[in-house]
Order: C-alpha cells, then structure tokens, then sequence
C-alpha cells in the first residue's frame, strides 16, 4: 500500500500495483517521495523532469552557502616586534573580509628547540587579534610548525 498523489490524480491509498497502472496509463513514472512515511508517499510525475529540478534547488542551495577563505599567515620563532605588527595588520584585514586566517611558526633547522619562544608568539598573536576574532584551533605542533586557527566574529 502507498500513498499517492500527483497532478490530475485523486489523492489516496492504491496497492503498489494500481499505483503502477495508473502512472503508466498517463505515461508518466512513478516516484517514491517520503519512504519512512506510513505508507510511503509515492508522487506520479515525469522522472527526468523531477530529477532537473531536483538538481537545480541543489545548485541554488550551494549558491547560496558561504564560502570559506583561509589566509595564511608566517612567522618565524624569533620574528620581532615590527614585522609581528606588520603581520598583525594583514591578519586585522583578513578578519575583517570575513577569511579566517592559518597563522603558523615555521621552524627552520636547530630553531626548532625554541617551541615554547613559537607557542608564546602564537598566543601573543591571539591575544592580540581578540576583538576581530576568536581561537577556532590552539596552537599545535605538526613536522616543523607550529599551527593555530582564527576565526573571525560574526557581526
């Protein structure tokens, strides 16, 4: 038994088999719409046609959904402080476009002894960028840098 509706049909509960003739004597498909539904909904429609417009309210929906931009940003565990504001500002910028912004220290040769010098520029960075946005991800150590995640506010 299925529920069946449809243009040009009266809406009820057919049989599987009657449902089937009766998308077959209008030369359309039959289409099940709700399966979890007791009993299932089944619609009499053209299949190619459902399946277009199926397609194009899933393009319309990725359309609509933002796009994620990530900028990222490089510091050194010994950057100092002119370059540190200087990479602040692009990262103040970035927050304010509305990218979230990848800020890692990169650990060239014997410097990677100075992790915990990377972890506090790190967070000096967070600290810093506090009132444009928020820590998506603390800094964590992956090969040879040091990586941290800024989100920015929502408005």
């Amino acid at each position: 038994m299925v529920r069946l509706v449809g243009e040009n049909i009266e809406i009820g509960i057919y049989s599987l088999k009657d449902a089937l003739n009766i998308s077959e004597d209008q030369g359309l498909d039959l289409v099940e719409i709700s399966p979890t539904a007791t009993p299932p909904v089944c619609k009499v429609v053209d299949y190619n046609k459902f399946l277009y417009e199926l397609k194009k309210k899933q393009k319309e929906i990725k359309a609509k959904s933002a796009k994620v931009v990530v900028k990222e940003i490089r510091l050194g565990p010994n950057t100092d402080d002119h370059d540190f504001h200087f990479k602040l500002k692009h990262a103040i910028n970035f927050l304010g476009e509305g990218s979230k912004v990848k800020v890692d220290v990169f650990f060239k040769g014997r410097s990677i002894v100075y992790k915990d010098q990377g972890e506090i520029i790190l967070l000096r960075f967070a600290q810093e960028l506090e009132e444009y946005g928020k820590v998506e991800s603390l800094p964590k150590l992956e090969g040879k840098r040091m990586i941290m995640m800024i989100a920015p506010k929502s408005k």
